[in-house]
């Protein structure tokens, strides 16, 4: 019986984990919800609202009642003796004479419980009033943690769906040279052309060859910085939903014309929050002037006994205390702790100017890169379709032997590079569009 259980456990958390493995396809979407709930940065933050939750029941519950036990058994080896005038009980004794005694028995104990209650402290009010703007930070961090696992991921899905769109054109590369070469070979049987002719269309197609390994291992590279990047096992497959057309692409010229919002920012609200709590901060020392007022009662026994016998002897007591703290003279600390704190807040107000304009900064450089990024990928388009058309005209010269083949061959060069310029202005674009995206805080969804 035993065994079936635990056959039924182990098939159920296979299950369980094939389920969690079963999507190897992604949207960009897809990958950066996949990331937000299994990276580990996220998870942290997730474990820091936990946390800061502690935190406020840890405050909250400095003010409730405290009850504590005690208790103690004590032998005193030694009984303390105290000298006494002999006057004191002889008036006829000597001058100077004295009594000794001994205070206590060998044998002491202590046991009781003991309660104490905060009534009013003004600054352990303050700390509760702080409970919101501890969820908020905590809060934000999340926020702000999710926006960097969005912008990493959605960086590397471009990177490596442009490697692919890469590869897909360099196989069209080396299937359009192999009919060259096969073109080629048959006019060297017939005499057409010499076999260097056909000796140059290799070089470029070992050329080319070379070029797709090292793509190769860029493309699984490309692969496995996405799947770090969402936390994904590296041992998995994983395949992208995504393709790269001219239409989506184009549609990035109209985001440039938006302006940054500071309030849209992570960044901008997290330093809003934690100058509330500077200000909260500031109050709780404020009010430190205050008196506090607390109340403590304690019920216990003691034990003195000349022989070890603790269960007898005991003699009851208790106590109702009503304290009450004011504050008279603190040499100027707190004043010095209240300055502190609104100097901190005048580094905030200073930051938060920082940030403002270091927002527009990021805004305007993206807006710009962008459009960098579509003019130089404009004439890279514009490079290609020369470079394919040079191609062709050099192809038709050479077949009816008016061109020469190094002609054909330099032509597939330069189309290679203008493949090669096109792609990486199409990668420039895609990433200054996500610079575009956060610094407008338009990354993920809030």
């Amino acid at each position: 019986m035993k065994k079936t259980k635990l056959l039924l456990l182990a098939l159920i958390a296979i299950l369980f984990a094939t389920n969690a493995r079963a999507q190897s396809a992604f949207s960009i979407e897809e990958a950066v919800d996949y990331a937000i709930k299994s990276h580990p940065s996220v998870k942290n933050s997730l474990v820091g609202m936990q946390d800061a939750e502690l935190q406020i029941k840890e405050i909250k519950y400095a003010g409730m009642p405290q009850i504590n036990g005690q208790f103690g058994y004590t032998y005193n080896a030694i009984v303390p003796t105290q000298l006494i005038d002999a006057k004191n009980f002889n008036p006829e004794a000597a001058e100077g004479e004295v009594v000794k005694f001994k205070f206590g028995v060998p044998w002491g104990g202590q046991a009781g419980i003991g309660v104490n209650q905060l009534i009013f402290d003004a600054t352990w009010l303050v700390g509760l009033r702080a409970a919101d703007t501890y969820r908020l930070m905590a809060s934000q961090d999340l926020t702000k943690s999710k926006v960097t696992v969005a912008e990493n991921v959605i960086k590397a899905y471009y990177s490596a769906l442009v490697a692919e769109q890469r590869a897909k054109i360099l196989d069209l590369n080396i299937s359009r040279m192999d009919t060259a070469i096969y073109q080629t070979e048959q006019y060297v049987k017939q005499g057409f052309v010499e076999k260097i002719d056909v000796d140059r269309l290799n070089v470029q197609r070992n050329n080319l060859i070379t070029e797709k390994q090292k793509l190769t291992n860029l493309i699984s590279l490309t692969y496995q910085l996405l799947k770090f990047q969402m936390s994904y096992p590296q041992d998995a497959r994983i395949t992208l939903k995504e393709t790269l057309n001219n239409d989506d692409v184009k549609m990035i010229k109209n985001l440039v014309g938006e302006e940054v919002n500071p309030e849209n920012r992570i960044e901008f609200l997290q330093m809003q929050t934690n100058k509330k709590l500077t200000l909260l901060n500031m109050e709780r020392y404020q009010k430190g002037v205050f008196p506090s007022v607390s109340f403590s009662g304690n019920l216990g026994a003691g034990h003195s006994n000349p022989q070890f016998n603790p269960f007898e002897r005991w003699f009851g007591s208790s106590a109702l205390t009503l304290g009450v703290r004011i504050p008279i003279y603190d040499s100027g600390l707190r004043k010095v702790q209240v300055e502190r704190q609104r100097l901190n807040i005048i580094k905030i107000d200073n930051g938060m100017e920082i940030l403002k304009e270091s927002f527009k900064l990021e805004n305007e450089q993206a807006k710009i890169n962008i459009r960098n990024g579509f003019e130089a990928l404009d004439i890279q388009t514009r490079n290609m379709d020369l470079a394919a058309e040079v191609l062709r005209v050099s192809k038709i010269k050479y077949q009816q032997g008016l061109g020469t083949n190094l002609e054909v061959v330099n032509a597939e060069s330069d189309l290679k590079q203008a493949q090669n310029n096109y792609f990486s202005a199409l990668y420039d674009v895609l990433i200054a569009k996500v610079d575009l995206d956060k610094a407008q805080g338009k990354l993920i969804k809030q």
